[in-house]
């Protein structure tokens, strides 16, 4: 498959439509490129921003087909597709970022087993094949521990922590109903991730480190930079090199990591595609994460550096916080705001973000809080 250099005028096809196909979209279009996104929600985010709409599922291969023969490249705004269905367009289609990394990061265990082969600093963790292997995990790992299903679940979905023999019959449940793996539970100091971008010459692109908070287990705030000790950034970079020997990327991907209260560096998981701790990059870095993704796909020159033009907080927005807020956002014009337009608001959906720009990380965080206080 030739994977030259597109020209302007050229379409790129997304498969799928939330938001992320939406920035990608966004990114294409003022490049030049042309964009055609599948989608199984007739009222998809990215349907707004494409010049074309493909209503379908995932996995139809006809539609896959379809939007093969209609465009000069391929890729995907989230892992949760088919393996083998992007294994069989990649034989036929235009598409850099294959089918491996895909195939690997869907499965939680197998994730695990590759970044162990490639020397990664991982969290301890044990295979459990049926509830009897509970045992093993808490003679193995010890209390607290966190059961995670091998397939599926974000968010925090699809896990469960064990602190003690209290809850081990919730862990049973899950385990009798889907494969799962038991990780160690680490005491965190804190979270951060870094986004990263190859392109087709393996030229490496990364992004500022992101130091990042959840709260119920969704992305609540991105800073940047991350306030870690000073070699952390390093060590992420070391970590990633590591992992891009064993697995195959091009475009944008995220790695998450933790630290924990020894200051020790563990890599968490993968997302093979830009990510929520990314977003501020729109506004803070004089690329994108989306911009890098299209000029990876498309093959053209990454820069060598991505520049963080000021330090920046991103704020997620739930559909709560539209709810608490909606009215407050036109009296903030140093909030870059951005909706999504998904039709349904939920309390926890992640119905946008905002961005802010700021000399004083730390005053901006604690003034922001006071509005974001979680209902």
């Amino acid at each position: 498959m030739n994977f030259s250099k597109l020209k302007f005028g050229s379409t790129i096809g997304i498969i799928g439509g939330g938001q992320l196909g939406k920035m990608m979209a966004q990114s294409a279009q003022k490049m030049g490129f042309k964009v055609i996104v599948l989608d199984p929600d007739i009222a998809c985010p990215c349907r707004y921003v494409a010049h074309e709409f493909i209503n379908a599922d995932y996995d139809d291969p006809n539609a896959l087909n379809q939007l093969g023969q209609k465009t000069d490249v391929i890729t995907y705004e989230f892992e949760n597709i088919s393996a083998s269905q992007l294994q069989a367009l990649v034989s036929k289609y235009n598409i850099p970022q294959g089918y491996q990394a895909i195939q690997v990061l869907q499965d939680r265990l197998m994730e695990k087993q590759t970044l162990q082969a490639s020397g990664s600093h991982i969290v301890p963790f044990i295979q459990l094949n049926d509830c009897d292997d509970l045992d093993k995990a808490i003679h193995s790992l010890g209390y607290p521990f966190i059961v995670k299903t091998r397939f599926g679940g974000y968010d925090g979905k699809g896990q469960i922590l064990v602190k003690d023999t209290t809850n081990l019959d919730e862990a049973r449940k899950l385990i009798q109903n889907q494969a799962c793996l038991a990780e160690q539970y680490l005491n965190l100091s804190k979270e951060v991730s870094m986004t990263v971008t190859i392109g087709l010459n393996n030229q490496i692109t990364y992004f500022p480190l992101q130091e990042n908070e959840h709260q119920n287990q969704i992305l609540f705030k991105t800073i940047v930079p991350a306030r870690t000790e000073h070699n952390t950034s390093q060590e992420a970079r070391n970590e990633v090199n590591k992992i891009i020997k064993h697995i195959h990327f091009i475009g944008t991907f995220t790695v998450e990591f933790f630290i924990d209260d020894t200051n020790q560096l563990y890599v968490n998981e993968i997302a093979p595609r830009p990510h929520n701790s990314g977003h501020y990059s729109i506004e803070a870095c004089d690329y994108s994460q989306f911009d890098t993704h299209i000029l990876a796909i498309t093959g053209q020159k990454l820069p060598c550096q991505v520049e963080l033009l000021k330090p920046a907080i991103m704020m997620n927005l739930l559909g709560r916080d539209l709810d608490v807020l909606e009215d407050q956002f036109a009296e903030h014009p140093e909030w870059h705001i951005h909706i999504y337009g998904k039709t349904a608001r939920k309390k926890n959906r992640k119905m946008g973000h905002l961005t802010i720009l700021t000399d004083d990380v730390n005053e901006t965080e604690q003034s922001i809080l006071k509005q974001f206080e979680r209902r």
